[in-house]
């Protein structure tokens, strides 16, 4: 509530970084957070898909967020951990793991400080930022994380999980 009593609408995000700067996605698209495991690599797949991942029995394919974003790839630390994320692709909801550097926390931003994303021409494709987050010591870039990840990276990854399902069968 407001000073006048009112309530004030307020969305909950996941902050966490990538480098130097601090990112955030909207908690409702967030399934959990776990510490770094093995990621096995799939062979012949883009550099930005480090491989999968067995969580509680499921094949989860696991991405760079780092080379997504055209940032230098993830060096693994101790505060490294694996976003698992909701991703709506043609309908269905993937579960996507994201190397983030750190995580933060989950934080409380009402629309007041959202800015939307910074119009830097038509030759720069700002589709996947959702907003600017204000707080006091300066912004942070919301990501609509179902627009991260082109239809194509998800087809790609869908297709990767389909196939080390196909021979674990086998």
């Amino acid at each position: 509530m407001d000073q006048h009593g009112d309530i004030v609408q307020t969305d909950q995000y996941l902050t966490f970084t990538l480098g130097e700067e601090t990112f955030a996605v909207e908690i409702v698209k967030v399934r959990e957070v776990i510490d770094y495991v093995h990621v096995t690599s799939v062979p012949r797949m883009p550099t930005y898909l480090r491989g999968v991942i067995n969580l509680r029995g499921s094949v989860v394919p696991v991405v760079d967020l780092r080379l997504v974003l055209g940032m230098p790839s993830i060096e693994k630390t101790v505060d490294t951990c694996v976003i698992i994320a909701e991703v709506l692709f043609e309908g269905e909801t993937v579960h996507l793991g994201m190397l983030a550097d750190s995580v933060q926390g989950v934080i409380d931003v009402s629309p007041s400080q959202i800015d939307p994303p910074p119009k830097m021409g038509t030759r720069l494709d700002t589709a996947y930022i959702q907003g600017m987050g204000k707080r006091e010591e300066g912004f942070f870039i919301i990501l609509n994380i179902d627009r991260v990840l082109s239809v194509d990276q998800v087809a790609t990854m869908e297709s990767m999980r389909n196939s080390t399902l196909a021979n674990e069968a086998a």
